[in-house]
């Protein structure tokens, strides 16, 4: 009798191993962390090797410290950090240069060159991004251009590439797998989401040959098998971390969104069957494909939620921790008409503004230590707010729920306040690693350990629902000051 469904959560900073059970509820977590590399500033790089061992670290301890067999593990579901990539030597498995970091900004260049060559349209159409260094594909092109004798080794079909989840693919199967899935590889930039295919006219503008890609397969499919002491796993479920967690919050029905509030917040909207190019500055992206079935989902990004949360605490040292945020923010009845816009690096949706700043607005002498923290809670609900009206003007859809996880959304007082700001419920679910949920349900899908859609629905079990509490009158007064204040912020550099 199989037990358990095991989710490889690799993120930026750490990697964990989750033990799910038939029920959906964690039997164990461990993390481990590993090094981060700044070889110049604004560059940012992982050692694979360091990625793929801080792992397996994570699992060992996971089956020792909770005593779990691997006969009784089901499948394995595998999520990672997004846009990070990877290019390895075939023949001896060994990475050619350490992994480019989704925040790392070294390929800035190209991509203000492919701008001025006219491409954007281009690329949007095709990929449902705009060109940023976030992406993959430039960085895969510096690799192959920058490190020596990469470029005839490609050119001979001697390298591979990948994003973490390929590169830990093919690391568990012995180089057996190279695969990898579609919600990875549409933050390529190499990616056609319309034709669910590599891109050849992509691929010829980034100089990138073909033999270099892993196979795209379904994000519920059979990936590769992981020897665990003699016992045979399959690698069943794959998927990018934010399009996990969509699916974790089970936001199966479009107009259904999440907003993960981590660092930043990653809200993620399912907009169904047919991609939408977006008006307002957010990204097109395919949420999952199931049954061979491509459901989309429009994305914007908010680059500062939780670390403002962190400066409060770190530099200006007004909390001793995050939950006294929460404390702060509920001793006084309003901001006192203080606005925080956090833009320290720059503003995401829809402003795309990273000349922008940060901003305190509206201090008088009135104004102490309780208005400032609150202010700055409510300038994360703000910033989402923004991203959820360009969702529901792109659209066409109102967001009636908004599905809430990550490590602020256990902050009550924010939760509420972003329901009196949207007008919508805010949901927060009794199980909030909603990444890793993602991908064993994924995996759990494909191996019948979960019967079906139905299921994982029950599964889902919620902690608390925050109800708006406000008029329109009043989320419209508030609306026009947080937008004066953002004004003030902007093209500061």
């Amino acid at each position: 009798m199989k037990k358990y469904i095991i989710a490889l959560d690799q993120g930026t900073t750490s990697s964990r191993a989750i033990a799910f059970d038939k029920k959906a509820n964690i039997v164990g977590m461990r993390n481990c962390e590993f090094k981060q590399y700044y070889p110049q500033p604004g560059w940012v790089e992982h050692d694979p090797f360091d990625i793929l061992n801080s792992q397996l670290k994570a699992l060992e301890m996971l089956l020792e410290d909770y005593s779990i067999n691997p006969s009784e593990i089901d499948s394995i579901g595998i999520t990672n950090q997004r846009e990070t990539v990877v290019v390895w030597n075939k023949e001896t498995g060994k990475p050619v240069h350490n992994a480019i970091v989704w925040q790392c900004r070294r390929t800035a260049d190209i991509c203000e060159q492919l701008k001025k060559d006219g491409h954007e349209k281009m690329i949007k159409e095709k990929t449902g991004l705009v060109i940023d260094a976030y992406f993959s594909g430039t960085k895969i092109k510096w690799i192959l251009d920058n490190v020596m004798g990469c470029r005839q080794l490609a050119d001979t079909g001697r390298l591979l590439v990948g994003t973490i989840d390929t590169w830990l693919i093919y690391q568990f199967t012995n180089g057996k797998s190279h695969v990898t899935d579609p919600t990875n590889a549409s933050r390529t930039m190499l990616y056609n989401i319309n034709t669910n295919k590599w891109d050849e006219q992509l691929l010829k503008l980034f100089d990138i040959p073909k033999s270099l890609l892993p196979k795209v397969i379904n994000n519920s499919a059979f990936a590769g098998t992981m020897t665990i002491e003699q016992y045979d796993i399959p690698i069943c479920g794959i998927a990018g971390d934010q399009q996990a967690a969509l699916f974790g919050q089970n936001c199966l029905l479009p107009g259904e969104a999440k907003n993960t509030y981590g660092t930043g917040c990653f809200i993620l909207v399912n907009v169904g069957y047919e991609p939408i190019q977006s008006a307002n500055g957010l990204l097109t992206t395919i949420a999952w494909k199931l049954n061979d079935k491509t459901t989309y989902a429009l994305e914007g990004s908010v680059f500062n939620a939780g670390s403002s949360i962190q400066w409060l605490r770190d530099e200006l040292q007004l909390i001793k921790s995050a939950d006294e945020s929460e404390t702060c923010a509920q001793a006084v009845v309003d901001t006192n008409d203080v606005y925080v816009v956090p833009a320290f690096t720059g503003l995401g949706t829809p402003y795309w503004d990273m000349y922008a700043r940060g901003t305190i607005v509206g201090l008088t002498r009135g104004a102490n230590r309780n208005h400032i923290v609150r202010a700055t809670l409510e300038s994360i609900a703000y910033q989402s707010m923004d991203v959820m009206e360009c969702m529901e003007k792109d659209a066409n859809i109102i967001i009636k729920q908004l599905r809430v996880d990550g490590g602020a959304s256990a902050n009550n007082f924010l939760m509420q306040y972003q329901a009196d700001v949207t007008g919508a419920k805010v949901i927060r679910p009794r199980i909030s690693e909603t990444t890793a949920l993602g991908v064993a349900f994924f995996a759990g899908l494909y191996t019948g350990f979960f019967s079906g859609l139905d299921e994982l629905k029950e599964l889902n079990k919620i902690d608390k629902i925050f109800t708006c509490r406000t008029n329109e009158k009043y989320r419209e007064n508030k609306k026009k000051k947080w937008h004066k204040a953002v004004e003030k912020s902007k093209d500061w550099v």
